[in-house]
């Protein structure tokens, strides 16, 4: 039994972090890992307004499809909630690290070792804090493209009619913007649908960076999930990275009239 076989399962269910609330507000210390496991891969940042702006990216590894796959449904179960039974899946992936290369197979056991090390119950308590509690830890894409505007909804609509039409269904109360199931449907993706299941992920690159940036911050061991994730998608481009810097500098858009020239690719462009 392979990888997908085997956390098919778990990953279909619902992930359960739904409190998003906002963007910027961040508070304490991660309770029960503090600085255990994180990785500085955010190094070199540039001064605005706002204060530092980190501006490294992850280099991209080369993968072929199986290993993208791998990757991506790896990344979709670790960061889910923990259950009772996160541990055993930690296992699952682990076994899989060598079918990767190795840039990416020390990323997933950097955060396995952390995991282990920090216990169930303190994993717990740090992902709650991380992200139900901390606006730029959203793992919902549409919030950093949108923010919570009433174009969120045509958003997340977006997102469902996308993940459809290369075959993905969703879980029932299941988001489809949620990173994790945007994961699980590249994971399980294959050929032409697997290739537009990464643009579609690519194409919300600036978020999932500002959310890297946030965790690497943070010292966060999910950061490293996040790196290899970034690892198996194509190398950022100049417009992304001014995307991003501009998301770090202001925010998700504040209430916008109308859903015009809506900030996302959507299934069926003649809808808007």
């Amino acid at each position: 039994m392979n990888i997908f076989e085997k956390l098919a399962a778990r990953a279909a269910q619902p992930p359960q972090d739904d409190a998003v609330a906002g963007f910027g507000t961040v508070s304490g210390v991660p309770a029960g890992i503090g600085s255990l496991g994180g990785a500085a891969d955010v190094k070199r940042t540039a001064r605005t307004h706002t204060g530092q702006v980190p501006t490294d990216f992850v280099t991209p590894v080369a993968v072929d499809e199986t290993q993208r796959r791998i990757v991506a449904m790896a990344a979709s179960v670790l960061l889910r909630y923990p259950e009772e039974d996160f541990l055993s899946h930690l296992d699952v992936v682990q076994d899989q690290l060598d079918q990767l290369p190795m840039a990416l197979a020390t990323d997933f056991m950097g955060f396995i070792d952390a995991a282990r090390t920090a216990g169930l119950r303190a994993l717990q308590e740090h992902y709650v804090e991380t992200f139900d509690q901390r606006r730029r830890c959203s793992l919902f894409l549409s919030y950093y493209a949108v923010g919570d505007t009433r174009q969120r909804g045509m958003a997340i609509l977006s997102f469902s009619q996308q993940l459809e039409s290369f075959g993905f269904q969703l879980a029932e109360n299941e988001l489809p913007d949620h990173l994790c199931v945007v994961l699980e449907a590249l994971g399980l993706a294959e050929g032409k649908d697997h290739a537009r299941a990464v643009e579609m992920l690519a194409s919300y690159r600036e978020g999932i960076e500002v959310l890297r940036a946030a965790l690497s911050q943070q010292d966060s061991p999910y950061v490293r999930l996040i790196v290899a994730v970034c690892k198996a998608l194509p190398e950022v481009d100049a417009e992304t990275a001014q995307k991003y810097v501009d998301l770090i500098r202001t925010g998700p858009p504040a209430e916008m009239v109308g859903i015009a020239d809506l900030p996302f690719p959507t299934a069926q462009p003649d809808l808007v």
